[in-house]
C-alpha cells in the first residue's frame, strides 16, 4: 500500500471518512492525477507538478492548492489562517463538503495548473 493511502487509512473518523471523500472526488473529476506521499502528508501531482494536498490537522481536513494564487472561484470560501500564499477548503465533517464548490474549486485550480506558484 502507498504511504498517502496508509496516512488516509489510519486517521481516526471522522477524518478518514472526509479523506476518503475528497480522494475519491479528486481521483475521478481531475485527469491525471497521481497520489503520492509528500511532506508527510497524501500530495497530488499532475505530470510531475504539485496540484493539491489533503492534510488532517487538529479538528479539521484541509484541501490545500498549490497554486492558490491563481485561484478565482469560492475564494470567500477557502481558509488563509496563518498561510501567504495557501488557500485550502476546510472540513470538519462529512456534511460539510458542498460538493458543487469542492467540484468547482478543482476544477479551478486544474485551469491553472500550469501557472507557477507565485503571481
Amino acid at each position: 500500500m502507498n504511504p498517502a493511502e496508509e496516512y488516509i487509512l489510519n486517521q481516526p473518523e471522522p477524518y478518514r471518512g472526509i479523506l476518503l471523500f475528497l480522494q475519491s472526488v479528486i481521483e475521478g473529476d481531475i485527469p491525471g492525477v497521481e497520489l503520492k506521499y509528500k511532506y508527510k502528508i497524501p500530495f497530488y501531482y499532475i505530470n510531475g507538478k504539485p496540484y493539491c494536498y489533503l492534510n488532517q490537522s487538529k479538528d479539521y481536513v484541509d484541501l490545500g492548492f498549490w497554486n492558490a494564487a491563481h485561484l478565482s472561484v469560492h475564494l470567500d470560501q477557502m481558509n488563509t489562517e496563518g498561510r501567504k500564499m495557501m488557500k485550502s477548503l476546510r472540513y470538519k465533517a462529512l456534511e460539510d463538503i458542498d460538493t458543487t464548490v469542492l467540484k468547482e474549486v478543482l476544477k479551478d485550480a486544474y485551469s491553472v495548473k500550469d501557472k507557477k506558484f507565485w503571481k
